[in-house]
């Protein structure tokens, strides 16, 4: 494929997984168990190189562990959008000095 051609099957597919996920929330989820202090369910993430934490209700939980999940998925998404990109851009261009060094880094 040449620079301005459209992309490639699998990076069309990527694109549509791009499309169908929902909100984004970056940090982790839990639930405490029966027992264990605070409250039961909590997000956590960081702000300035803090750990923030925050109780949930269920409700928020449950919504909160979607969204959570559905970063983590973008990111592997954009990994593999990135290396399609990276693969593409140097196995098509003739005038790529090193391409076998970069195909070994993909």
């Amino acid at each position: 494929m040449k620079a301005g051609s459209p992309p490639s099957p699998k990076y069309r597919q990527l694109q549509r997984q791009l499309a169908r996920l929902g909100y984004l929330s970056q940090g982790s989820v839990f639930e405490r168990g029966p027992g264990q202090q605070g409250s039961r369910y909590v997000w956590t993430r960081k702000v300035k190189a803090k750990t923030v934490t925050v109780a949930l209700s269920q409700e928020q939980y449950h919504w909160m562990r979607q969204a959570v999940a559905n970063q983590r998925q973008l990111e592997e998404i954009i990994q593999q959008m990135q290396i399609l990109s990276r693969q593409t851009l140097f196995e098509t261009s003739p005038e790529s000095p090193g391409v076998n060094d970069w195909e070994r880094q993909f």
